[in-house]
């Protein structure tokens, strides 16, 4: 990747785009009247809170974007530097849109989709933990803001103590079509079909991480890795994570899966498992999406020999969905996509008690993750009834099944985090704020690559690969307003 890549300066454009529109709306709303309009405050309220939504993942994608409220027109955004702020005071920027969204939204909306005090509250704790780990310009992590954490605290247990608010039943109704805007779903972008418009407010962006089963045919993008798979193995005798060994071997043998014809005789029930790989992944032989009669097969993957065997799944409907959506080639969804969800905000502040010495508060907190996980086997079943695979995972008991030390609950917290959000796009910014990111991914190349050759080169660079260069057109449009990122 470099600066000059078309991709990077178009995540850019298409963030401020959105920002853009929040603003226009604000500069319509500051020439208003609360008497013009009685909800002025709270529509104002809204627009922030999606500010600062755009805001924030501007800020975790190229660490120091151009700050853009309404007192600068937007065709003059380049003419900003975008250092006006250091990364603190811009976190405290955005935060100040969520405090805003606080004071001024219901603690709940009639109208799903809208912003609430609640995911406000959610959003802001987020915000704050992010900010609590500090970096120096060279993404190092030099430190953990102590009242940072405990602004977290007070957040998510605002959030926690709402009511409403709890973990599904099943891990797999966050991931169900029919299951939308339940507990668990604190905030999440709505979607629609057969609404007027043409195609419907439907979703695309997961349509290229379909396989290439006959029900669908393209494309088998974003497939899990050995590693991701490996994560998921328990320990036999105590249920718990193999946190060290995992990546010993792999789970299931991979050159009897190149060459097996149906893989039928492989043994898929030595290994005892977390039941979230089955929620996760697509693998042979096992069903798909919950559907006992809908068998992954090697054939699914585009080139299994080269890409491995394993398929996403999380964020893919089942082919008799109702939010499933078929254009030409491609797929969509009308099935929300959660921004908020209640897992975060329970190991959020989790993550918080243990970064504050008060570890033994977060136990109670991953062990809820970890028992629903325990108690997600329902759908997970082959046609006879048999589970698909070998489930055991156990909550942690200090001086039982493990020593709850401030070190070992902050690698459990980061070993949930990964189970609980696999394939979901948040490790990489997990790995970031932690500031572990550059042994984590360069350990993770090193294995992957004993198995994948177009793996062979690649390599993260710490002190430059944390976040994306500031795109080199936006640098030139701004006649070199914007400085770039460190190391690139």
């Amino acid at each position: 990747m470099t600066a000059s890549n078309g991709q990077v300066n178009d995540v850019w454009i298409y963030l401020y785009e959105n920002l853009g529109r929040t603003n226009d709306a604000l500069r319509r709303m500051e020439k208003m009247t609360d008497a013009e309009y009685p909800k002025l405050k709270e529509r104002q309220a809204e627009c922030r809170f999606l500010r600062a939504h755009w805001h924030f993942w501007l800020k975790l994608l190229y660490k120091h974007p151009v700050f853009a409220d309404t007192s600068v027109p937007k065709e003059e955004l380049n003419t900003l530097s975008n250092k006006t702020y250091t990364s603190d005071e811009l976190w405290n920027k955005i935060a100040a849109d969520f405090q805003f969204a606080i004071d001024n939204l219901p603690l709940t909306q009639s109208e799903v989709g809208r912003a609430s005090k609640v995911s406000s509250w959610a959003y802001l704790a987020k915000v704050r933990l992010y900010q609590a780990y500090e970096q120096d310009e060279n993404n190092n992590v030099t430190g953990i803001n102590q009242a940072r954490l405990q602004e977290v605290v007070g957040l998510c247990n605002n959030v926690i103590n709402s009511g409403g608010r709890s973990l599904s039943a099943d891990f797999a109704q966050n991931f169900l079509c029919g299951f939308e805007n339940g507990p668990e779903s604190i905030f999440a972008v709505q979607y629609s079909q057969a609404d007027g418009t043409q195609n419907g407010k439907i979703q695309l962006a997961t349509g290229v991480c379909y396989n290439m089963a006959p029900q669908y045919g393209c494309c088998d993008f974003l497939n899990p890795s050995y590693t991701m798979l490996n994560a998921f193995k328990t320990d036999p005798a105590t249920g718990l994570p193999m946190m060290d060994t995992y990546n010993d071997n792999f789970l299931f043998n991979i050159d009897t899966w190149a060459n097996a014809g149906d893989l039928s005789s492989i043994d898929f029930q030595s290994q005892t498992v977390d039941p979230r790989m089955d929620h996760t992944i697509g693998i042979p032989t096992h069903p798909f999406k919950y559907d006992p009669n809908f068998v992954t097969t090697k054939a699914w993957r585009r080139v299994p020999e080269v890409y491995g065997y394993l398929t996403s799944m999380k964020a893919l409907e089942h082919y008799s969905s109702s939010c499933f959506v078929k254009l030409g080639p491609f797929m969509g969804t009308s099935r929300n996509a959660d921004v908020l969800r209640y897992d975060d905000v329970l190991l959020w502040l989790a993550e918080a008690y243990i970064e504050s010495g008060q570890q033994d508060l977060a136990l109670p907190l991953i062990n809820q993750i970890r028992l629903r996980s325990a108690n997600s086997t329902g759908r997970l079943v082959r046609a006879a009834g048999a589970p698909i695979s070998n489930y055991k995972v156990s909550q942690y008991v200090d001086g039982v099944n493990c020593n709850w030390t401030q070190n070992f609950a902050r690698k459990a917290l980061q070993w949930e985090r990964r189970l609980e959000f696999s394939t979901e796009g948040v490790r990489f910014f997990d790995l970031v704020r932690w500031g572990i990111a550059a042994e984590t991914l360069n350990a993770y190349f090193e294995k992957e690559r004993t198995t994948f050759g177009f793996m062979k080169d690649a390599s993260f660079k710490k002190g430059r690969d944390e976040y994306f260069p500031i795109p080199q057109a936006q640098i030139n449009f701004s006649k070199g307003s914007y400085e770039q990122n460190k190391g690139w």
